[in-house]
């Protein structure tokens, strides 16, 4: 078998620049305009253009110093990198949507409050400034171009390079209209882990919040109920950041009771 016979290894294609040439005229109807067909109007940012945000230097495989290590990836130095903002056109729908919000972002008077647009893998995701998440997700519930009516969960992140924005929370939104899905994304400091509640606006997130704070120690400023759902009331800490200690921490079972009926922890 020929190289060129070979899967994979067959002559070149033409360009598209000979495809277009070698296209017959068509007769009739509109030519379109030669802006809607510019490349940066038809084409979603490259995102190898993109800068990242660098927010630190990692040492090692995963960071882990002075374990006496001698399997040569000690020395291992990389950049910790967040993503930086997608400029557009994003490509698709999701232009469509950005469009939509901003006009109702701007007609609440909130057209500041998402802080950049991140687009990755065909996913979109919004960061938005805490102070203004209420006012983002109603509109997102509301807006009859944007209608994404459910919340389909919550969850936290914690990135310790972060300086100032250690604490990530994520909501993911699912549009029935549509058929659309995006993400919410808000930060905040581990020194002020506050972020409103968005359970008067998606009441699923009751328990998705609740077990973000649990996890990792995100407060939910206006939540009916924010307890422990996964852990003991008396555990210390938030096991999923970070920081928590892997070898975990000493822990004396007292045995398991019930409690009366009348006498219970509310969850109401």
């Amino acid at each position: 078998m020929s190289d060129e016979s070979k899967p994979g290894n067959g002559p070149a294609g033409p360009t598209p620049q000979e495809t277009l040439d070698a296209s017959p005229e068509v007769s009739g109807g509109t030519e379109p305009d030669a802006t809607d067909l510019a490349p940066e109007n038809t084409l979603p940012a490259d995102p190898s253009q993109l800068q990242p945000e660098v927010v630190g230097v990692r040492t090692g495989m995963f960071g882990v110093r002075g374990t006496g290590d001698t399997s040569g990836y000690g020395g291992l130095v990389r950049p910790v990198a967040m993503p930086g903002g997608t400029v557009r056109p994003y490509g698709g729908w999701f232009d469509e949507f950005a469009d939509a919000l901003e006009v109702a972002l701007a007609a609440k008077d909130v057209a500041d409050a998402v802080e950049k647009v991140v687009v990755h893998r065909g996913e979109l995701t919004l960061f938005v400034r805490r102070e203004h998440l209420l006012a983002v997700a109603g509109l997102l519930r509301d807006e009859e171009r944007l209608r994404f009516e459910l919340c389909s969960g919550v969850s936290g992140v914690h990135y310790p390079d972060d300086a100032g924005r250690e604490l990530h929370a994520v909501y993911h939104l699912l549009s029935m209209t549509h058929n659309r899905r995006i993400r919410l994304e808000v930060v905040c400091p581990d020194a002020d882990p506050h972020v409103p509640s968005v359970v008067a606006v998606y009441p699923t997130a009751d328990w998705h919040e609740r077990e973000t704070w649990d996890f990792f120690g995100i407060i939910f400023d206006g939540h009916p109920s924010l307890t422990r759902i996964e852990m003991p009331d008396d555990w210390p800490g938030h096991p999923q950041r970070k920081d928590y200690p892997l070898g975990g921490i000493p822990v004396e079972y007292k045995g398991a009771t019930i409690p009366p009926p009348d006498t219970r922890r509310s969850y109401n």
